[in-house]
Order: structure tokens, then C-alpha cells, then sequence
């Protein structure tokens, strides 16, 4: 069964409890298609095959509704009918083709890469070369924009698929096909870049607090930094009565040589010297396997309230809840799908996983 209903010019079609492209907190499982007269939608973590639907043109919807929900729901929206209705679709094989379509788009957008956590990037090449044979298939369905751009659009909404601003798409083809970084034919080994994630000493200074972390991984898109659960640490270190934190991020496993100035990552720490608060911000260096960066913090400063990386421009204006959780249970989802509990892998999956043994 399905809820069907109508609100704000809008008609809601939603199984269960799938994120819909209206909420206003979408999850980072959220995926994505825009589709004739409207939207679909699924969870990344959810194996449910029906997506929910939002339709500002039920009209146009019309000639895929049928297909993906079945005659009966076709029926109701063009009745104006609302409330439960038992939906069964009429091409199944298209539904697959869709949610399979939408979850390549999410995972060139939000796949957590990370040495730290022993995730390999997939080839952005072969998701592109599969989503191209999936539009195909699902041409009936799916907006001319769709079609034409092959990945969303970036924009500052809260659901977010898109791989536009991937250094690898603004700095060409050559970015995500060059040879493997140097710091890679060193050390392979995941645990390496763990304990190296604190980058370089601080030499005599008295270190007064340090830490580790992840980052929000709305604040940059993919490509730039390691999204492991540790790949963010920090040191504050006192040295002639000046107190300065470095901050390192492990760069992300396919982070080209060459990032362009406007996709450089930042940091920014807020603290409070005791009597009121106050933030600095800096752009982090990438040194080979890392970005990092200095910071001299404020005369007096007591503590650090917040440390945040992010990308100027980059992700929504407001701010959202703690997702650490959701980032946990993503990678979590992403191994398991590299180590052969999930069948019926993308080909840039099947890839990653049979070179996952020398990552």
C-alpha cells in the first residue's frame, strides 16, 4: 500500500517512510531522480523498489505512472483520489533500471571514499559510461534535463546528488585518470594513513588539547577530502605565550595532484577566550596525502567551541543536525557491498571491489 495525497499544488505519492525531495532535512541516504511532471525518490540504505513520488504536473506523470506504480494508482491521480491504494507495478524491470539509475547518481555524489576506513573511490569514468546506459533505458520516465546533463544539477536544496563541482569533472578528464598519487606507492595501508592523519609535529610547543574526527560531508564535494571516520584530527599547541592549531584532513584516495583554487578546502574553528567568542578561518594546503593548515588563535583563547572543514559556496545555507550516525552507517553500507553482501553491483562497484585487496 501507498499514501497518495495533495497539498501546496503538489501530489504526494509515498511507500512507507522514503525521504521525499519536500523534506526539509533529507537524509544523506537520499536519492534522486527528476523525472516527467515531478520527482522519485528512495534511501540508499532501504532495499524497497518503489520509490516515493512528489508531482507538480500529474498530468504529465501520467505516461509513467502506470508503469512504475500500476493502474490503480494511475487511475486515482487522475481521479483526484487520495489515501491508501494498493500499488503494484507494471514494469518491474523499469523500477530496478530507475532506482539503479538513481543510486549511480547518488554514489558519484555522496560515495564515502576513504583510505582511513579502507573504502577505494570508484571510477568516476565507468559511473558516468552506466548512468549514460540507464538514462537509455529509462528515457520514458525521466525529464529532458535529465537526459541532457546525465547528473543533477548542484544546488544549495537538501537532497544533493550531483558530482558537478567533483575536481575531477571542473579540472577534466586527465584529473580522474592520472596515476595514483605518490604518497600511495609508499604505503597502501589504511592503518599508515590513520596514524599519520595528525600530519607533522608541533615541534617544541606544548600541545594543550587535541583530537579526531569526521567532517560534514555536505561541505565539499567528492573527490577532495577522505571521508573516514578519522581522517580529521587537531592539535593546539602553546609556544611563547602563543596558543595555534593544526589541523589535518587525509585527502581523499582519487584526489587529483592539482585542485583548483575556487575547490580548495578551508577550516574554521570558533573558541572562546573566556569573556566572548570569536572564529578564524584558513585555507588548507594539500602536501601530498593531506590537506593542512596552521591557525593562530585569539589572544586568551580558552577552548575551541567548534571546528568545521568546508569548501566556500559549497552545500545549504542553514546548518543541520549532527549526521555523524548516518555518516557511520553509510560506510558501513559501503563495505558491505565491496565485500559481497549486496549483489548486482555497479560496474565501477565490481571494480572497486577486485581491486580492494591492493588498496
Amino acid at each position: 500500500m501507498i499514501r497518495h495525497s495533495r497539498s501546496d499544488g503538489l501530489l504526494t505519492i509515498a511507500p512507507g517512510e522514503t525521504p521525499l525531495v519536500t523534506d526539509i532535512l533529507a537524509p544523506l541516504d537520499a536519492m534522486v531522480l527528476e523525472v516527467v511532471g515531478g520527482h522519485l525518490s528512495w534511501s540508499v540504505l532501504d532495499d524497497r523498489q518503489l520509490p516515493a513520488a512528489v508531482l507538480d504536473d500529474p498530468e504529465a506523470a501520467q505516461e509513467w505512472l502506470w508503469a512504475v506504480y500500476g493502474e490503480n494508482v494511475a487511475i486515482a491521480v487522475a481521479d483526484g483520489v487520495d489515501g491508501e491504494i494498493a500499488a503494484e507495478s507494471v514494469r518491474p524491470e523499469l523500477v530496478a533500471a530507475l532506482r539503479r539509475l538513481a543510486y549511480a547518481h547518488w554514489a558519484s555524489r555522496w560515495w564515502p571514499a576513504s583510505t582511513v576506513d579502507d573504502i577505494p573511490a570508484l571510477d568516476p569514468l565507468l559511473l558516468d559510461e552506466e548512468i549514460g546506459q540507464l538514462s537509455e533505458m529509462c528515457e520514458m520516465v525521466l525529464a529532458d534535463s535529465e537526459l541532457l546533463s546525465l547528473t543533477p544539477s548542484d544546488g544549495d536544496g537538501p537532497i544533493d546528488n550531483s558530482a558537478e563541482l567533483s575536481p575531477r569533472r571542473i579540472a577534466g578528464p586527465e584529473a580522474s585518470s592520472q596515476q595514483p598519487r605518490p604518497a600511495f606507492e609508499s604505503s597502501t595501508r589504511a592503518d599508515d594513513y590513520a596514524l599519520a592523519a595528525g600530519g607533522k609535529q608541533p615541534g617544541d610547543g606544548l600541545i594543550v588539547a587535541h583530537g579526531s574526527g569526521d567532517w560534514d560531508w555536505r561541505r565539499c564535494p567528492p573527490g577532495i577530502l577522505d571521508a573516514g571516520a578519522e581522517a580529521l584530527s587537531w592539535t593546539v599547541f602553546r609556544s611563547s605565550g602563543i596558543s595555534t592549531a593544526q589541523v589535518t584532513v587525509v585527502a581523499a584516495p582519487d584526489c587529483p595532484l592539482h585542485v583548483p583554487e575556487h575547490l580548495r578546502p578551508h577550516v574554521r574553528l570558533d573558541v572562546d577566550n573566556g569573556t566572548e567568542a570569536a572564529a578564524t578561518a584558513a585555507e588548507l594546503q594539500l602536501r601530498t596525502d593531506s590537506w593542512s593548515a596552521e591557525v593562530q588563535l585569539p589572544e586568551h583563547t580558552e577552548t575551541i567551541t567548534t571546528l568545521s572543514v568546508f569548501i566556500p559556496g559549497v552545500g545549504p545555507s542553514t546548518g543541520f543536525p549532527d549526521e555523524s550516525a548516518m555518516r557511520a552507517r553509510i560506510r558501513g553500507f559501503a563495505r558491505s557491498r565491496l565485500t559481497g553482501q549486496a549483489g548486482d553491483l555497479l560496474a565501477a562497484e565490481s571494480a572497486a571491489a577486485e581491486s580492494d585487496d591492493d588498496f
